[in-house]
């Protein structure tokens, strides 16, 4: 466990002394407030209750996915491709530490900036309720809901990232085939919109990040999601595991 917690520290440094985490937090919370000052605009000019707006928030606004899509692959695209450029993988790798620390380590500071980054929008659901003409308190149903989800939706994403990463050395060829995977879900995820055969719209419903964030966002938890992506993220980084010993071989 002290070896985890190393490698994690390890992996939270090489973040923060480079400028990819202000680079990317900057960003993210720049277009995030840019979503925030639309939603306040829109309460000042029609009447929207809170249900409404938690939607907005965290599934409709006009950046919330192309934002959440392009975040994602920055976060993770120098995991594993930095360290074989710079050569310092077979460092890490003949160091007395398991595989399977090493990717939980960097896959835990991954996810760690990625809640920090979403921690930062906490404000933003009770700023709306203080200045909504609503009589009725905020429920913070919906809004656990929807970090929930975004929370669950990002693990599973990052789990995507970092097994891209761990195929390439160059991490701009990580962070595109990061993007195109993700974005293929995505789109696959709305197919069930004009597809007539029922399997198919099925499937599709049943793998949609935005279905499922309007669920969310509504105050319901389904399993389903659940179960999806937390079984969707151990199975990629499982098959990271896989790729790096087939790289140590």
């Amino acid at each position: 466990m002290g070896t985890f917690f190393t490698l994690w520290r390890r992996e939270l440094a090489a973040y923060f002394l480079s400028p990819i985490a202000y680079v990317v937090t900057i960003f993210f919370l720049l277009i995030m407030g840019f979503n925030f000052f639309l939603l306040v605009d829109l309460m000042s000019r029609e009447r929207v209750t809170i249900p409404g707006v938690m939607e907005q928030l965290f599934a409709s606004a006009p950046f919330f996915w192309p934002t959440f899509m392009i975040v994602v692959p920055l976060l993770t695209m120098r995991m594993f491709a930095e360290e074989y450029r710079s050569g310092t993988i077979e460092t890490l790798m003949t160091a007395p530490v398991t595989d399977r620390v090493v990717v939980l380590a960097k896959y835990a500071g991954a996810l760690t900036l990625f809640v920090c980054m979403w921690a930062a929008t906490i404000p933003y659901p009770f700023i709306l309720e203080a200045f909504s003409e609503e009589a009725a308190p905020l429920d913070i149903g919906p809004v656990l809901g929807g970090y929930i989800g975004t929370f669950l939706l990002g693990m599973f994403w990052l789990s995507v990232g970092m097994f891209c990463s761990a195929f390439t050395r160059n991490q701009v060829v990580a962070a595109v085939a990061c993007f195109s995977l993700i974005g293929i879900s995505f789109t696959f995820g709305q197919v069930h919109y004009i597809a007539t055969d029922d399997l198919l719209k099925a499937v599709s419903a049943y793998v949609s990040p935005l279905l499922h964030q309007r669920d969310f966002v509504r105050g319901v938890v389904d399993s389903r999601p659940v179960v999806l992506y937390v079984s969707g993220t151990f199975f990629m980084l499982s098959m990271t595991l896989r790729m790096l010993e087939a790289r140590r071989w």
